[in-house]
């Protein structure tokens, strides 16, 4: 087989569907999770370049179906070397408009798929890279940084995965897999088209002094180049795709 082997969760639209599209331009052989997309996943790796793509699913939450999917998609590819976590759930729960019963299932279902998911999938995915080396690379968010006032649990799940990010990297790198992380500010997706179509559109590009949000690819472009093996010595690095946005120290 020609290529790696790559797993992109959340891949059958928006920035996972661009990641996908970005590797297998490069000659990689990419699984293409979905959770019930099954349609828009197959007709992506349809119109993917190359061959031996695949399409798995799985619910994140549920972690028996992240370890089938996950050595699904190595048996199928013939193995494992990079692992991009990009699924992730962003549900409005504002605090004193969110009834404790919704406060609650918010929280567990956003911290089930955007952090106890993705770490699940490291957790298998480590296992097929063992030996061969690998790279994981995890999509973060600006709003770990910034917060997330009225997705405060999205926030704190992203948060979390940066942390988890380093944590790994450090755990890793001795096997040879190299661990990071980007961090998009708005990106043109389905999950952010009502707001860029709301009254706020004008604000939310404002945010930037471009003047615009950014688009998949750009995402992509850099997810893509983690993965790369010329990016090793950037394990551990959280990279800000922000549009200037917003600055950090």
């Amino acid at each position: 087989m020609t290529g790696r082997a790559v797993l992109v969760t959340g891949a059958s639209r928006g920035i996972g569907k661009a990641v996908a599209e970005a590797f297998a331009a490069g000659g990689d052989r990419v699984a293409i999770h979905c959770r019930a997309s099954v349609r828009s996943a197959e007709q992506l790796r349809d119109t993917l370049p190359g061959d031996g793509h695949v399409v798995v699913q799985a619910d994140l939450a549920d972690p028996a179906a992240v370890r089938a999917m996950v050595d699904g998609a190595a048996a199928a590819l013939g193995g494992l070397d990079v692992l991009v976590n990009n699924a992730g759930v962003f549900t409005p729960h504002p605090i004193f408009d969110t009834s404790y019963e919704d406060w609650q299932q918010q929280w567990r279902a956003t911290l089930d798929t955007n952090l106890v998911g993705a770490a699940n999938a490291i957790w298998c995915a480590a296992r097929h890279m063992r030996g061969r080396g690998g790279r994981i690379v995890n999509v973060s968010s600006r709003g770990a940084f910034r917060g997330e006032p009225g997705q405060v649990a999205y926030g704190a799940s992203k948060a979390g995965l940066n942390s988890l990010t380093q944590s790994l990297a450090v755990a890793l790198a001795p096997h040879g897999i190299a661990v990071a992380a980007v961090a998009p500010g708005f990106v043109e997706t389905d999950m952010v088209s009502e707001h860029l179509k709301s009254d706020r559109a004008d604000e939310i590009r404002a945010q930037s002094p471009f003047g615009r949000v950014a688009q998949p690819e750009e995402v992509a472009a850099a997810v893509h180049w983690l993965a790369s093996p010329q990016a090793e010595w950037a394990s551990g690095t959280i990279i800000d795709l922000n549009g200037a946005s917003y600055l950090r120290t």
